[in-house]
């Protein structure tokens, strides 16, 4: 898999793709909550943070998928969640990892996950997966993830499982 590296000055034009890679990974779901347009406004607020990064791998031609995420600020969290006291440091966000259907089951998240890893200076990492997909969540704890809770950070969102990883 060939891997590109974007920061929020490429932000701009990797908007597309990332909309595109989401609307191919959600296909098969009708619910608003996954829908383009909801996608588009997180892909925009999280791309407009300065420490933005994120990888996109390409096979055959077109796009397998992307991992990105930023830094929280100093006290920062999830919403919905509070901070866990006993998590002191810095912390990187990875707010989406997605892979097109075609190219699942074959390691390649985990190379976008790992490669995107690998470019932040971050005492630990942070993420939510739904608890609707325990199947996620168990590949995230296979990857040296601990659940610290659970969060519904709006009324119309699933209840997502809190996990962290020490960098």
């Amino acid at each position: 898999m060939d891997l590109k590296c974007y920061t929020h000055a490429d932000a701009r034009d990797v908007r597309s793709l990332l909309l595109d890679i989401h609307d191919e990974a959600y296909a098969d779901t009708s619910d608003e909550f996954h829908s383009r347009e909801r996608f588009s406004h997180f892909v925009d607020r999280w791309s407009s943070r300065e420490d933005w990064l994120c990888i996109s791998g390409w096979e055959e031609g077109g796009p397998v998928g992307f991992a990105y995420g930023s830094m929280f600020k100093p006290g920062g969290w999830w919403k919905g969640h509070p901070r866990p006291r006993m998590l002191r440091g810095s912390v990187f966000a990875l707010s989406e990892l997605m892979v097109i259907p075609k190219w699942r089951g074959g390691g390649r998240a985990q190379t976008l996950h790992d490669t995107l890893l690998n470019e932040v200076t971050a005492d630990m990492v942070s993420l939510t997966v739904e608890t609707q997909r325990p199947r996620i969540q168990a590949m995230y704890e296979r990857w040296k993830y601990t659940k610290v809770g659970e969060a519904k950070p709006s009324d119309d969102s699933p209840t997502y499982a809190v996990m962290v990883r020490q960098l």
